[in-house]
């Protein structure tokens, strides 16, 4: 398995990312999570679709509150686009905060179980098995055209160019 250090950080001390680097260019690999009544859901159930995945490290801080708020409201003007927010919450968590929150247009997951997504993805947090906070762009052919490893875990991430590359796909 893929070992990368000092690419990111958290409160400013570096951490060690496991899991294979995704590249733009690269096919999007297939991935298992689950949806909030704990059923498998994948990427492949959406080709044919623009996906953006928003990965986070955990649903009850506020950076990681923000930023799915922010992809909620806009998935909610994007066409032909669906967003996924993963985490490595439980799904009873994330139920509960979709819930409280108003959170109904992102499919807020969990990658839990197996860290399927968080591995192939290469944003597995070794030193917390927590989810780094990403975002990737993945075309109608599983092309991956955009992609950000947030530098710092306490940071958002760049919305508007990840919108924008999911914009230009429509």
């Amino acid at each position: 398995m893929q070992k990368r250090v000092n690419e990111i950080t958290m409160r400013g001390a570096p951490i060690t990312l496991l899991g294979t680097q995704i590249k733009v260019g690269d096919t999007a690999p297939n991935f298992i999570v689950q949806d909030l009544k704990m059923e498998p859901i994948r990427l492949s159930d959406f080709k044919g679709k623009i996906r953006i995945i928003n990965s986070v490290p955990s649903i009850d801080t506020s950076v990681c509150s923000a930023q799915v708020h922010r992809f909620n409201v806009e998935a909610a003007k994007l066409k032909d686009t669906v967003i996924f927010s993963i985490s490595a919450d439980l799904p009873f968590a994330l139920n509960r905060y979709c819930a409280a929150e108003g959170i109904d247009v992102v499919k807020v997951t969990s990658d839990h179980r197996d860290l399927d997504f968080g591995l192939k993805y290469g944003v597995v947090i070794e030193e917390f098995r927590l989810l780094s906070r990403s975002v990737f762009v993945i075309d109608k052919n599983d092309k991956i055209v955009y992609v950000e490893y947030v530098k710092e875990t306490a940071s958002e991430p760049d919305y508007d160019k990840a919108l924008a590359a999911a914009k230009a796909l429509e």
